[in-house]
């Protein structure tokens, strides 16, 4: 009988080791999570990418940092320009940016954006400052107050976000089915060619053939500019191909010469999915645009030799006081200048 008792000296001391080694163990798992509180809270965009266009995932927003997000209007040009200036004044201001439901369901089809999306519901229920933009970066648009902000207008110049470029263009890189369809098409138009160079074409027309001269007094492009254009790329490369997309096709085949047999009417010009189009422009190794933020993002995007047409209003036109052509166009762009004589005429 006496085990027992012997073993009542090291009760204690045991009993007593057990419960410092409770609190240890309580006080270490406190520490950890006051430290990541929020850490399902940091990366919404890991869901920003799931789930189907129609139906974007979205995400209960973490706050400290604010909440910023901007208007989504206009197609594909528009919303592109919209995202990357959100994207980029929410980084330069310490904010979190999020997108509408609206915006995701035009852009994640095609790219592999990772803002996260924020619900209908919630922007319904939040207090927001609208700040509204012009299409140029200003000094005080690196200095706006407020934790829940709502960018608008229609931004979508360089000046924004050029210097986060390798950022963007990550941002706008696309999904393997869209890249491998456009390489895929393009592949098939090399033909013989062991020397090809790709050059995309995007032939703004549409409702600006009548909005630029009635409206903003300027033209669109025309014939003579394309095959000064083309001329320029022709006298350049060996074997040029010029793969041409467009919303008015019928003009372009009317307008445009196919005798070399280097020109490609490729676009399907479906302004409502407008995606292919622009993928395959974008896979292209250089640019001639004419004129809208459509043509403008494919040049950023190719990264190579980009012909725009330039001066392509009257000096008075009201055109010039939402539009800056320098914070359109590259400074490095190849400006080729529109022929005004058709207003001029009228006036």
């Amino acid at each position: 009988m006496t085990a027992p008792d012997s073993w009542v000296p090291f009760r204690l001391p045991l009993q007593l080791s057990l419960y410092l080694l409770a609190i240890m163990t309580l006080s270490i798992f406190l520490h950890l999570s006051s430290r990541f509180p929020t850490a399902r809270l940091r990366h919404p965009s890991l869901n920003a990418t799931k789930g189907s266009p129609a139906t974007p995932p979205t995400t209960t927003p973490a706050t400290e940092r604010g909440m910023w997000t901007v208007n989504s209007i206009g197609r594909l040009g528009n919303q592109m320009g919209e995202y990357a200036t959100l994207y980029a004044l929410a980084k330069m201001n310490g904010r979190q940016a999020y997108i509408l439901p609206q915006m995701h369901q035009q852009l994640a089809p095609v790219f592999r954006i990772t803002l996260p999306v924020i619900s209908n519901d919630v922007v319904r229920s939040i207090p927001w400052r609208n700040y509204g933009l012009h299409d140029w970066m200003s000094e005080e648009y690196r200095h706006i107050k407020g934790k829940y902000v709502r960018l608008t207008g229609y931004p979508c110049s360089w000046t924004f976000y050029h210097h986060l470029r390798q950022e963007i263009l990550q941002e706008f890189s696309f999904h393997d089915h869209v890249k491998e369809e456009a390489n895929r098409y393009l592949a098939g138009l090399r033909g013989q060619r062991r020397n090809v160079t790709y050059v995309g074409v995007h032939v703004r027309r549409g409702d600006y053939v009548r909005v630029m001269p009635q409206i903003w007094k300027g033209v669109v492009a025309d014939k003579a500019y394309l095959e000064k254009a083309m001329g320029y790329f022709r006298a350049k490369y060996q074997e040029p191909v010029f793969v041409v997309t467009s919303n008015g096709m019928e003009w372009c085949r009317e307008n445009i010469d196919a005798s070399r047999g280097d020109v490609y009417f490729s676009g399907d010009g479906k302004e409502s999915s407008p995606g292919r189009d622009f993928a395959l422009l974008a896979h292209c190794n250089h640019t001639i645009m004419t004129i809208g933020t459509f043509g403008i993002w494919v040049g950023y995007l190719v990264g190579g030799e980009t012909i725009y047409l330039a001066n392509y209003t009257l000096p008075d036109s009201p055109f010039l006081r939402v539009f800056k052509p320098e914070a359109a166009f590259l400074p490095e762009w190849i400006g080729i200048n529109a022929d005004l004589s058709p207003l001029r005429s009228r006036t």
